[in-house]
């Protein structure tokens, strides 16, 4: 607009130097002027200009949508289609930005795990191999030696097989190669199998393993196998780090809707600044003496993600030197009216 009124202006001053000229021709010659003037610059402008523009805007509406899906923002209107568009590169970048933060954020959680795994492999096959290359060496034809280094190796190799199974059962869980098989399931009873295989590792420790018994059964809507894998990592959890002669109890409280499950020990506690990262795969409040007690340092990872799947989550309070609690809940099942006794 004020371009084309300077060319009117330009115009009529042009004009008013010939002679002969009237005024009120000049001025109709200005407006002729500011007129045309303005009709041939927007047409400039729309069809070289803002048309690009709106072309522009228009493909970078697409690639929001694309990103976004359904979730895409809906922006007001202007005018300025300058503006318009200047909103929609921030919006764009923006949303890159976050993908590229959130691309380092896995690219640093990568290289940690695998790091971890290198770790955690090493350990169980270098201690099977030296063993094996201590008996290649001579040490075969020792029967107490041959004896003690192949149990040792034994051993060894078997930690190595549960690492590798219990990152099987994580990555499986995380990719959702394993559905959850919900159905009405016995919590007590579930919690009676679990502890049994502990016996004799109880046994050795002086540790006892007690079930509170409920005044009624406690029926859940859960998977079976998975809930007893729960259970059973959180005990070996439990019995890991209690002390010698200790307890480690299951006890249970009944809401209307859910249940909630409580493991508890009276073991050496976590530490208030490790509660938060217990649940991470290979954390380990002591290196050194975790290792030492055995465990592939999966246990608990597992732990959050079945509880996941169940929509639920674990929980943890503890008091260094006095032991954890560990907690979950789960859904009641919709039974009928009846009421079942406990079982014996």
């Amino acid at each position: 607009m004020l371009l084309a009124a300077s060319i009117s202006i330009v115009t009529a001053l042009f004009l008013s130097l010939v002679n002969d000229v009237a005024v009120k021709a000049i001025i109709v010659a200005g407006i002729i002027s500011f007129s045309v003037s303005y009709i041939l610059i927007f047409v400039v402008l729309e069809y070289l200009i803002f048309g690009e523009i709106n072309k522009i805007y228009k493909m970078m509406d697409k690639l929001q949508k694309v990103e976004l899906g359904e979730f895409a923002i809906k922006k007001t209107n202007h005018l300025n289609p300058l503006k318009k568009i200047n909103e929609e590169i921030h919006t764009f970048a923006a949303l890159k930005q976050k993908e590229i933060d959130e691309l380092k954020k896995l690219e640093t959680f990568r290289k940690e795990f695998v790091a971890d795994v290198s770790h955690e492999l090493k350990t169980p096959i270098f201690a099977a191999q030296g063993f094996v290359h201590t008996l290649l060496d001579g040490a075969v034809n020792d029967k107490n030696v041959r004896t003690k280094f192949l149990k040792k190796a034994a051993k060894s190799l078997d930690g190595l097989d549960a690492l590798v199974q219990d990152l099987l059962t994580l990555s499986q869980i995380e990719t959702g190669d394993i559905k959850m098989k919900f159905e009405n399931i016995d919590l007590y009873n579930l919690c009676l199998e679990a502890i049994d295989q502990f016996e004799q590792r109880a046994k050795a420790k002086g540790i006892e393993i007690q079930v509170a018994k409920p005044e009624k059964m406690i029926i859940v809507h859960a998977d079976w196998l998975r809930i007893t894998q729960v259970i059973t990592n959180l005990v070996s959890n439990a019995l890991k780090y209690s002390n010698e002669n200790g307890q480690v109890t299951i006890r249970f409280e009944v809401g209307k809707k859910s249940v909630t499950t409580f493991v508890t020990d009276n073991g050496e506690g976590i530490p208030k600044a490790h509660l938060d990262r217990i649940f991470e795969r290979f954390y380990r409040v002591d290196k050194s003496r975790s290792r030492e007690r055995g465990g592939t340092g999966l246990g608990l990872a597992i732990v959050k993600h079945i509880l996941e799947g169940h929509k639920s989550k674990a929980e943890v309070q503890s008091v260094p030197g006095h032991g954890s609690t560990f907690s979950f809940k789960l859904p009641l099942a919709k039974l009928d009216s009846r009421s079942t006794e406990s079982s014996a």
